[in-house]
């Protein structure tokens, strides 16, 4: 069976292998395309809300929205999630799998150049996925480039990936950011930042901006509109607003849904506001006292008023969570599993079962881990007195927040942009030995049924063992998940761009590729 880069062989293949999710997104999204044909020229400049001096060039340590976007406007990818949320091919053209998954052969395209000159190979591939393999590997991306078991050029134009058991959802995990293309050097990846996308990275101040030039070999003839971009690191959201309506930026990521109504009076500015796989996270340590406790953790769950929180911090853009990462648009979404209701006295209940008939604890809170997570982590203590549970909010920097609290401090506040499979999710985050394990909880049954659902053609079968894990995320798990937040941007009015992917942010990260000007 095999793929290619037509949407109908893509489809047809998926569904065979039993491959085929949805983003978790559907199609509850509209489309704000102001233009049918796209304009070249301009140059384009974003106001991002992530970005941290402590950034590095190497795409194993990415670890924010905005080395991720950056990532995806200078590099090529393998494969790429599509608008529809369906994996197209990439630097791969085709591909093609034995029945039970374990094997895949990837057919490059041709013709591809790399921003130095040099001609992609099937040895560039090779060097590039190794970059994320080994014993020890701290990579972001380890998880996915560790299930590889052999990985060979087959010639220049082919690459054969065996894996050590089957992974159905492939083509969807090697569109990761963290898995760009890069140019292999003495049989290793250059990581100083030639790529192979749409734009050449001129320079990066880290945590402050970056500068890049239209690629003028890029082998996409429909894509990389802009004569150049820029995105800036803008921390504070009333800076980035100020930024956008003074003409200084064309975007404004992530809006203060405390004022988006305003913005959406400007005449010159448009809302873009896309369901997604976005959520904000509470994690704890499940391996430290008092969270070693599942009562405990339970409790802690009980003590959070979600719907108060969707009222007063999101205004509507978004839903409440159920404690585990999987959004209800998405296809193995348990909607039978009931949904937590914020409950004092069953908090107390559980408090009591862990021998306690109080309970102190730290919440290290910041607005850089989402907007209003200082304000969220308020009134949670608020509601959480109610259940006799103190919560002493830490107000934490917000520069280097994900490498100096994130992972460090044993409860803490942050989000996530989803992912585009249960299985991608589970496995980068929630198993056993998962890289970004932020609750270092490990549950048997669940690593159990993560590996026996990842290679599971039959998606009724999977469906009935992520039912089963959401399950154990939201009774055993270490993080809470009160919320699932929409994607809100700003654009100026002469932005112009067909249907947004919401598989991530800013169009799958693809807006410096997939937008223009329609003024130019």
């Amino acid at each position: 069976m095999s793929t290619g880069i037509n949407r109908r062989s893509v489809l047809k293949a998926a569904a065979a292998m039993g491959a085929l999710t949805l983003s978790g997104t559907g199609q509850i999204f509209p489309a704000f395309a102001q233009e049918a044909t796209p304009k070249r020229g301009g140059h384009f400049k974003i106001g991002m809300g992530l970005g941290s001096t402590a950034d590095s060039i190497d795409p194993a340590t990415w670890n924010n929205e905005y080395m991720a976007m950056l990532g995806n406007t200078v590099h090529g990818y393998l494969t790429e999630v599509g608008t529809d949320g369906h994996p197209v091919g990439g630097l791969a053209e085709s591909w093609e799998a034995t029945p039970d998954a374990k094997t895949w052969m990837f057919k490059l395209r041709q013709g591809v150049e790399f921003h130095n000159a040099k001609s992609l190979s099937a040895d560039d591939v090779v060097a590039s996925l190794n970059h994320h393999r080994g014993e020890g590997s701290a990579s972001a991306a380890a998880f996915i480039a560790n299930s590889i078991d052999q990985i060979r050029a087959d010639g220049s134009g082919k690459v054969v990936i065996t894996l050590k058991h089957g992974v159905a959802d492939l083509p969807f995990l090697l569109s990761d950011y963290h898995l760009p293309i890069m140019p292999a050097k003495d049989g290793k990846a250059d990581i100083s930042g030639v790529g192979a996308g749409g734009y050449v990275l001129e320079k990066i101040d880290f945590g402050v901006k970056a500068t890049a030039t239209r690629f003028k070999n890029y082998w996409k003839s429909d894509a990389a509109w802009f004569d150049s971009v820029e995105a800036l690191v803008i921390l504070d959201a009333t800076a980035r607003t100020n930024a956008l309506t003074t003409g200084q930026t064309h975007v404004l990521q992530r809006c203060s849904l405390a004022t988006v109504h305003l913005l959406e009076r400007n005449k010159n500015l448009q809302i873009t506001s896309i369901a997604g796989p976005q959520h904000n996270t509470l994690p704890m340590f499940c391996d430290v006292a008092p969270f070693d406790n599942v009562d405990v953790r339970l409790a802690l769950k009980y003590a959070i008023d979600r719907q108060q929180l969707l009222n007063t911090l999101l205004n509507g853009y978004g839903e409440v969570g159920n404690d585990h990462p999987i959004p209800s648009s998405d296809r193995f979404f348990a909607k039978e599993l009931p949904q937590r209701e914020f409950d004092p006295e069953k908090a107390k209940f559980h408090l009591n079962k862990a021998g306690l008939s109080n309970l102190k604890v730290s919440l290290s809170a910041s607005n850089f881990a989402f907007e209003g997570a200082v304000d969220a982590a308020l009134i949670y203590q608020q509601n959480a007195a109610k259940a006799g549970i103190t919560i002493d909010v830490v107000r934490e920097p917000n520069d280097g927040y994900y490498d100096n609290v994130w992972m460090k401090k044993p409860f803490c506040v942050a989000q996530w942009g989803g992912r585009a499979t249960p299985d991608w999710m589970f496995s980068q985050v929630y198993a056993a030995d998962a890289a970004w394990n932020d609750t270092h909880w490990k549950n048997p049954r669940f690593n159990s049924l993560l590996s026996t659902a990842r290679a599971e053609l039959d998606d009724s079968k999977r469906l009935e063992m992520y039912v089963e894990m959401q399950g154990l995320c939201r009774d055993d798990g270490g993080v809470i998940v009160p919320l699932f937040t929409k994607f809100v941007n700003a654009l100026s009015k002469n932005v112009g761009h067909g249907k947004i992917g919401s598989n991530w942010d800013l169009d799958g990260f693809r807006c410096a590729e997939r937008w223009w000007f329609t003024d130019v």
